[in-house]
């Protein structure tokens, strides 16, 4: 709680907050930040094998084989959602497995699947994107961000 909010409570009030923060449980960081680490190397470990299995067994080059390597890592994470596994997965490792593609998946695949009851246009489609939708959005201007840069860049070199 900020201070000015604090200067705003009453003594009792005030009181009652340093008794709150001093019985509330302590969030242990490192071994979230383990588990987190664990998980989102699994997942990339895996993204890694399946880009090594591409160029292998099916002749595609480095380049060519991580556009199949992410599109079997996202019928892969939403397989799992859809049968309630990535859940347990989320919840053990935490932000590891919402780094990379498969959080993505993750999160589209359960609005889907929690909005389906209010049919396929409204429910689905409507709230597929929710919280999916600043993700893309801050994405596509990140990228075009970047592109003036590099073009300024290249025109300023060029000069």
């Amino acid at each position: 709680m900020s201070n000015k909010k604090k200067k705003k409570l009453t003594p009792t009030q005030q009181k009652y907050q340093r008794f709150a923060k001093d019985r509330e449980p302590k969030r242990p960081v490192l071994s979230n930040v383990i588990r987190a680490f664990i998980a989102g190397g699994i997942i990339c470990t895996i993204g890694q094998g399946l880009q090594w299995m591409f160029m292998t067994y099916f002749n595609f080059t480095e380049v060519t084989a991580g556009n199949p390597t992410v599109a079997v890592l996202i019928i892969i994470s939403v397989l799992l959602t859809g049968f309630g596994v990535y859940d347990h997965i989320a919840q053990w490792g935490g932000a590891g497995t919402a780094v990379p593609v498969t959080g993505f998946a993750n999160t589209v695949a359960s609005a889907s699947i929690e909005h389906r009851t209010e049919g396929y246009v409204l429910g689905v489609g409507g709230n597929m994107f929710k919280l999916a939708g600043p993700v893309i959005t801050y994405g596509v201007f990140s990228a075009f961000v970047v592109a003036i840069v590099k073009i300024a860049i290249k025109a300023l070199g060029g000069m």
